[in-house]
C-alpha cells in the first residue's frame, strides 16, 4: 500500500460545501493509487455549534472551574462528530469509510489532561480497516491513557496525530489541509499578498511554529523529522503544490534554483498578548543566585517563560498575558521587585541559513529603527532572532522586516 495521511482542519470541515472539497481531495488521492489515512479536528471556530472553543465556553458556563478529566471528555466529542460525518460523506461517494476514535486507533498518551503527548500507537485496528477496503477517517487531537481515560493533544494536536500516524503507517507523506495554499513568508493578515513558500526545512517550520505561525502544529513538524516523513501543507479549496516540509528538498528549491537552508531569512513569525517581567532586588540582588528560585517557582505554578535575559541586577523575561495574575502570586514569596506590563508581541525572523552570517542581527534592527519601533529585548539561535516590541507596532514591525529581506520575492 502507498499510504498517505490526510489532515483537514477545523476550517476544511465548516460548512457542506467545503466538506464537499474535503472529500474530493481524498478521492484525488485515490485516484492517483494511493491509499488514504483521514485525519480531522472539529468542525469550525469558536461560536461554530461542534468547535472545541464552543465546547469549551459550555463547560466554563456551567462550572468556571471545571476538572482537566471532564474537559476533556466533552471536547473529545468534536472530533467524533467530524469523523461520522466525514466517513458518511466518503461513503456516499462510493468510497467505503469508517469513523475511529483515538482510543479505537490504539493511540495512547500519558495522563497529561489538555496537553497529554502520545506514548505509543497500536496500529492493528487501523490496518484492519484498510485490509478490508475502507478508509479510516480518525479524530485527530485525543488519546487514552493506559487506564483508559480520554486524554487531549493542546491546540494543534490534529497535526501531531496526523504526523504520528505517519511515522507508525511508514506513510510516503503527511498532508495537512487548511484555509491557505501553505506556509507563507508572513502572516497574510498583515502582509495581503506575502507569498506561499514552496520548501521548507523541518527546522524552519519548527521554528516558525513556536515563534507563531499557525499553519503547522511544531510537535508535529518534529515527529516527522524525526523519521523523516515529508509534510506538505495544502489548501483545500485552491489547487496549488503548496509547500513541503522535509530534509534536502533541493528539487522544489526556489527561485534560480535556490536551495533549502540558503536563504538567509525565510518567513517572519509573531506572537501577541505577551507581557514583560523584569525582577531587580536590594544591593544583595544577584540574578545568578536568584533566578533558579524564580524559574522553579513559575514552573511550579504551570507559567512558561521566553525570552530571558539575565545581567548581575536584573531578571527579565516575557509571558502570555494570561498568566501575569499567577506571577504576581507566585513571586509575591521571594520579596523581590517585580514588575510586570502587558502590551508586548515578539516578532521573529526565521532562516535556517543566517547561521554564521554577518549582519542579520544589524539589518534586524535598522529596519525597526527606521520605522522608529522600540525594542524592549531581543534574543537569537542558529535559525531565529525575535524582538519584544509593543504590540501596537507589530504590523509595521513586520512590514518592515518584510521589506527588509525582500520576502516579496520568495516564491
Amino acid at each position: 500500500m502507498r499510504i498517505i495521511v490526510q489532515k483537514f482542519g477545523g476550517s476544511s470541515l465548516a460548512t457542506s460545501e467545503i466538506r464537499c472539497e474535503a472529500f474530493q481531495r481524498v478521492q484525488d488521492a485515490v485516484d492517483k493509487g494511493y491509499t488514504p489515512v483521514v485525519v480531522v479536528s472539529a468542525m469550525g471556530r469558536q461560536g461554530d455549534p461542534y468547535a472545541t472553543d464552543t465546547l469549551l465556553s459550555l463547560m466554563e458556563e456551567t462550572n468556571p472551574k471545571a476538572g482537566a478529566r471532564n474537559s476533556d471528555l466533552l471536547i473529545s466529542c468534536g472530533e467524533i462528530i467530524s469523523a461520522a460525518i466525514f466517513a458518511e460523506g466518503l461513503s456516499s461517494m462510493g468510497l467505503p469509510a469508517e469513523a475511529l476514535t483515538g482510543w479505537q486507533c490504539g493511540i495512547y498518551t500519558d495522563d497529561t489532561h489538555s496537553s497529554a503527548r502520545v506514548q505509543r500507537i497500536h496500529s492493528d485496528r487501523i490496518w484492519k480497516s484498510l485490509n478490508c477496503g475502507k478508509i479510516p477517517v480518525i479524530t485527530g487531537f485525543q488519546g487514552v491513557t493506559d487506564n483508559n481515560e480520554v486524554t487531549t493533544l493542546g491546540r494543534g494536536g490534529s497535526d501531531t496525530t496526523a504526523a504520528a500516524l505517519g511515522v507508525v503507517l511508514q506513510a510516503e507523506c503527511v498532508e495537512i489541509y487548511t484555509d491557505v495554499d501553505g506556509v507563507k513568508t508572513a502572516d497574510p493578515r498583515l502582509i495581503p499578498n506575502a507569498p506561499t513558500l514552496k520548501v521548507l526545512s523541518y527546522r524552519e517550520v519548527v521554528e516558525l511554529a513556536h515563534l507563531g505561525t499557525q499553519v503547522v502544529h511544531p510537535r508535529a513538524a518534529e515527529i516527522a523529522m524525526e523519521e523523516g516523513i515529508p509534510i506538505r501543507v495544502l489548501s483545500t479549496i485552491k489547487p496549488s503544490s503548496g509547500t513541503m516540509i522535509g530534509h534536502n528538498l533541493k528539487e522544489h528549491a526556489g527561485v534560480g534554483g535556490e536551495p533549502v537552508g540558503d536563504r538567509i531569512v525565510t518567513g517572519i513569525a509573531h506572537l501577541t498578548n505577551r507581557a514583560q517581567v523584569l525582577i531587580t532586588g536590594d544591593r544583595d540582588f544577584h540574578s545568578s543566585r536568584l533566578a533558579p528560585k524564580v524559574f522553579d517557582l513559575l514552573a511550579q505554578h504551570g507559567v512558561s517563560v521566553d525570552l530571558i535575559f539575565l545581567s548581575v541586577d536584573l531578571i527579565a523575561f516575557i509571558i502570555d498575558e494570561s498568566k501575569v495574575q499567577l506571577t504576581r502570586d507566585a513571586l509575591t514569596s521571594l520579596d523581590l521587585n517585580v514588575k510586570i506590563e502587558e502590551g508586548f508581541a515578539k516578532v521573529s525572523v526565521v532562516g535556517a541559513g543566517m547561521h554564521g552570517v554577518p549582519g542579520v542581527m544589524a539589518r534586524v534592527v535598522n529596519a525597526l529603527e527606521r520605522e522608529n519601533i522600540p525594542i524592549f529585548q531581543t534574543t537569537d539561535s542558529h535559525a531565529n532572532i525575535s524582538c519584544l516590541v509593543r504590540e501596537n507596532d507589530v504590523k509595521q514591525a513586520v512590514q518592515a522586516l518584510y521589506k527588509e529581506f525582500h520576502l516579496d520575492r520568495v516564491s
